[in-house]
């Protein structure tokens, strides 16, 4: 079934678990996500990042493509637009039938960040969608790591929550964007994120889930967290079953292996819904 993200957060929020948001670009990757979600009857969120929107597949284009597959699901589905940085872009996501946005307003100060996410709360207001916020910033690991002056002010995360009435806010105490340098473990200030949730008392998000460690995951889980976002691991698990395919045989019909690489890739989703605790919490 096609909804917003903030029922099931709501519920993740106090039951103490996490929903997955697995960044998808295509039918094939959406249909993964989803299949994994529907096995496990998890609720589940296709995240789809501004790039790649703008570059693959346009709102017009995916939105009921993932809503026809949700809605042949029995299990929550929501279509998220991942770091929104444009509000044409996001307006027009909304209006194209997404039924949830993450406004990414973090280049700007806090006054500008909050009234460009408000702007976008007040406007999703009429189509019924839920809005994520993000205070703090996170590097990516392909430039800068995130330092200790990017991570998240509680204080300044329960005004930003006042001010705007976003949803869910994603919240930064030590992941960051991108791949890891191998064998490479963040590490999570904690803390900080019981501070945030203490305050906030509302649904929080990790950016940059992939390659954090389990650990990481489950404790962030038990803390707060109730949203997380993975997108370079599932590309590449992707990635790393189609080169099996390929080695195994170079003239492999493209079809054949496609479809197989779709079922394959869903054994990481499921990894990642049994960490957050979501298996069977769908209504």
């Amino acid at each position: 079934m096609y909804v917003s993200m903030k029922g099931m957060l709501e519920r993740a929020n106090q039951g103490n678990y996490a929903i997955m948001a697995i960044n998808c670009f295509n039918i094939e990757t959406a249909r993964a996500v989803i299949n994994a979600a529907q096995s496990l009857r998890a609720p589940i969120i296709v995240n789809i990042v501004q790039e790649h929107m703008v570059n693959h597949c346009d709102s017009e284009l995916i939105a009921p493509i993932v809503k026809m597959l949700a809605n042949r699901a029995s299990v929550e589905v929501a279509l998220n637009f991942d770091h929104g940085v444009d509000v044409g872009l996001l307006k027009k996501a909304l209006h194209d039938g997404y039924s949830s946005v993450m406004v990414d307003a973090s280049r700007y100060d806090l006054e500008g960040n909050i009234a460009m996410t408000r702007e976008i709360v007040e406007f999703a207001k009429a189509y019924g969608a839920s809005v994520e916020g993000e205070i703090g910033c996170m590097g990516g690991t392909e430039g800068t790591m995130t330092s200790d002056q990017m991570k998240t002010d509680p204080e300044q995360a329960l005004r930003f929550a006042k001010e705007t009435g976003v949803d869910c806010l994603a919240v930064s105490y030590g992941s960051s964007h991108g791949n890891y340098p191998e064998g490479y473990v963040p590490e999570f200030d904690f803390e900080r994120l019981k501070e945030i949730k203490k305050l906030t008392k509302m649904p929080l998000v990790l950016h940059g889930g992939s390659g954090s460690g389990d650990e990481n995951i489950r404790k962030s889980v038990e803390n707060g967290i109730n949203k997380i976002n993975v997108g370079c691991d599932f590309m590449n698990a992707n990635t790393a079953a189609i080169k099996a395919h390929l080695d195994k045989d170079p003239n492999i019909n493209y079809w054949v292996m496609m479809n197989q690489v779709e079922k394959e890739s869903q054994e990481l989703v499921k990894h990642y819904i049994q960490l957050s605790g979501s298996v069977g919490k769908s209504l």
